[in-house]
């Protein structure tokens, strides 16, 4: 995790891990099959340091629950940048820190009446919102000028982007506060659908 921290996932290769843990590159292979197993298991490892949040355990609670957990898991990938993107470009994560995570949320929509189809649906769409969210944060970096830059040609360009040029597109970057209203109109929607 230290090294995918530091230098990102795109440098990570076996031999610089061998490296920093002062092994030869052949011995990692005991251990591991390949660099996605390890990136595998990195993931996993990060949920691994926030503990599960399990909740009320009441049905009623059902909203509150939701956003404890997905607060954590929102800490962790925050706290690791590279982790955020990981999810939809290797495999599904299934080691057991992400698994007891997991539970977690589906077992609370669960409780609060989410079954088959919509329990899968929900669980789906709360998940995408979270891992959006954290890469959309760690992956955009916009200066104060290309911003204005960019605002100036939406406002060329006006007419083609009325709304965006009217609202200032190029400068929202309240990303907590985008989070938190996108949960919102999520839990209000799974609430009306329950």
């Amino acid at each position: 995790m230290a090294v995918l921290d530091e230098e990102g996932i795109e440098r990570l290769t076996m031999r610089r891990l061998a490296d920093r843990l002062d092994v030869v590159a052949p011995s990692l292979y005991w251990h591991v099959d390949t660099k996605d197993d390890v990136i595998d298991l990195a993931v996993d490892a990060i949920f691994g340091e926030v503990p599960p949040q399990p909740g009320t355990g009441r049905a009623e609670h059902w909203r509150d629950d939701v956003t404890a957990v997905l607060a954590c898991w929102r800490t962790a990938l925050l706290r690791h940048p590279w982790a955020a993107a990981v999810p939809a470009r290797r495999r599904p994560a299934i080691g057991p820190h992400f698994l007891a995570q997991m539970e977690i949320l589906q077992a609370t929509l669960a409780r609060a009446g989410f079954t088959g189809p919509g329990l899968s649906a929900s669980t789906w769409a709360l998940y995408n919102h979270v891992l959006g969210s954290a890469s959309a944060q760690t992956a955009l970096h916009v200066t104060d000028e290309e911003r204005r830059l960019g605002q100036e040609q939406l406002q060329a360009a006006g007419d083609r982007y009325p709304t965006l040029a009217a609202n200032g597109y190029l400068y929202d970057d309240d990303w907590d506060g985008s989070y938190r209203a996108g949960l919102a109109y999520l839990l209000d929607g799974l609430a009306a659908q329950l």
